[in-house]
């Protein structure tokens, strides 16, 4: 099997697994969160696809889903296009209530986005130097992964909350 084939794999059980938290909630419990200071549903996903849609743009060289696609006027949340949620505050993360289909739809677009680029990659390509601020300097297989890592954790995050939101 192929590096790409390998992220493609994975990359498709966040979408699963994206799918499978979000539809058929609510808004309501999308946007609920067990304290002020936790994360919701909404703003868990809302996140990790900002997250891959601007490292997955990055290191493919093109405009974000999130921009070219529309979805951050769709979305009309009170954030910069540019922002990921990165460092959000409580207060922040409050204001990310959003529909379900709205989510998915951003999320199946960045999939998508992600898979066009994967496709074109030969294994060779995952050693390509994309980051030289860490040490040693990140490739680009590991920025991938370290993606996948970041969704996986997200959604997991996501999944149990909605667990104890039932």
């Amino acid at each position: 099997m192929k590096a790409n084939e390998i992220l493609i794999d994975g990359f498709g059980r966040v979408l699963e697994q994206v799918q499978e938290v979000v539809r058929g909630q609510d808004d309501k419990i999308l946007a609920a969160r067990p304290s002020d200071s936790a994360n919701s549903i909404a703003w868990l996903v809302w996140h990790l696809t900002r997250i891959q849609d601007d490292h997955v743009s990055e290191v493919a060289a093109h405009e974000q889903a999130y921009t070219a696609g529309g979805w951050h006027e769709r979305f009309g949340l009170p954030f910069d296009a540019a922002d990921t949620g990165y460092g959000h505050t409580p207060s922040q993360v409050g204001q990310v209530v959003v529909a379900a289909d709205l989510l998915i739809g951003y999320y199946d677009a960045v999939h998508q986005q992600t898979l066009e680029f994967l496709r074109l990659q030969a294994d060779s390509d995952f050693d390509r130097i994309v980051d030289t601020r860490w040490d040693p300097p990140v490739t680009l297989g590991v920025r991938l992964v370290s993606v996948m890592d970041d969704d996986m954790q997200h959604i997991g995050q996501a999944a149990y909350l909605k667990g104890l939101l039932s």
